[in-house]
């Protein structure tokens, strides 16, 4: 297959540019045109006493569905609802105490008018996005957010693209909107995304990945280099502790220590640690975040360091493969 030159492809960026045009020019507009409307649809979804159900059919649908999942994640608990299988027993999902926003760019969609009929019955909030104030899905919800678009950017008009744009962007500023009143942090972001990188940054702390207990290579500053290198060898870390008799280390012996003694003092058979080791190695608490342990390790371009409580006694090592293992970085 050959690659196309210049030419022939500019009809194909022509087009995608006019895309671009036609939805930012739908996204302008739908800025300009947000009223209390949308507040008071912020205010009803943060303090809505059961889920919000985001609902719609089509490529509605599809946006309704992500709609949901950003409100989640945010810190809004939602779900999405299929309009047709709501009418099938879905719609038992639905409490009273529930705020459902409903999707639909014509407002006509009848599986969502009969949705609706079901809500107005059960006492549920019911928020309506649609291109069209006068259907019957507006009139009769809740609230209205106005969603309508002067073209879509299908050359035949037919196709939603502005249109879903629109809506997309609605629920997107719904779900920020609601993040910032509730002043949702990084930490909470997080908490909804644990299996993501960074919630493995925000939620894993020193203390979940440090080794400890008979992991930990630990000499006294007397033992002998080669009784030291058996130690190292043993523990797989690249280096062994140096602590006095009370649990306090006083240095670090590593790989890099060892070779700079070689080239110092030629035969180490006979020399204890102490003589070629890091004294006052760098050390970091058990509940300080891993993210943290790996940027000051990165910084000062070590491999190991130690984890001290308070009153300076070990408590553990980290070892830099330790933190990628947890995919901490």
């Amino acid at each position: 297959m050959t690659t196309p030159d210049l030419h022939d492809t500019d009809p194909i960026l022509d087009s995608a540019r006019r895309t671009f045009a036609t939805e930012i020019d739908a996204l302008r507009t739908l800025s300009a045109r947000l009223d209390a409307h949308f507040v008071r649809a912020t205010h009803m979804l943060m303090q809505c006493q059961g889920r919000v159900v985001v609902t719609g059919i089509g490529k509605s649908g599809h946006i309704a569905r992500k709609i949901a999942a950003t409100l989640a994640s945010t810190g809004t608990p939602a779900f999405f609802m299929h309009a047709a299988e709501a009418l099938h027993g879905d719609l038992g999902m639905i409490t009273g105490q529930d705020v459902v926003i409903a999707i639909s760019y014509s407002g006509q969609a009848q599986e969502l008018v009969t949705v609706l009929t079901v809500l107005r019955r059960m006492g549920a909030k019911l928020i309506a996005i649609t291109g069209n104030p006068q259907s019957e899905l507006a009139l009769n919800a809740d609230l209205h957010l106005d969603a309508h678009v002067e073209h879509e950017a299908c050359p035949l008009n037919l196709a939603p693209t502005a249109s879903t744009t629109a809506a997309l962007a609605l629920g997107d500023a719904l779900a920020v909107a609601c993040l910032e009143a509730k002043g949702f942090s990084r930490e909470d972001f997080a908490r909804s995304h644990p299996g993501g990188a960074l919630g493995r940054q925000l939620l894993t702390f020193v203390r979940d990945v440090m080794r400890q207990g008979d992991q930990l290579p630990i000499v006294s500053p007397d033992t002998l280099v080669p009784d030291a290198l058996a130690v190292m060898s043993a523990k797989g870390m690249g280096m062994t502790i140096v602590a006095d008799p009370q649990g306090h280390p006083v240095g670090l012996f590593t790989d890099g220590d060892l070779r700079r003694l070689i080239a110092r003092q030629g035969d180490i058979r006979h020399l204890p640690v102490r003589a070629g080791m890091t004294p006052q190695p760098r050390s970091i608490g058990a509940d300080a975040l891993a993210i943290e342990a790996a940027g000051q390790m990165d910084a000062l371009r070590i491999s190991q360091m130690l984890v001290l409580d308070a009153n300076g006694l070990l408590l553990g090592a980290l070892h830099m493969h330790d933190l990628l293992a947890a995919k901490v970085i």
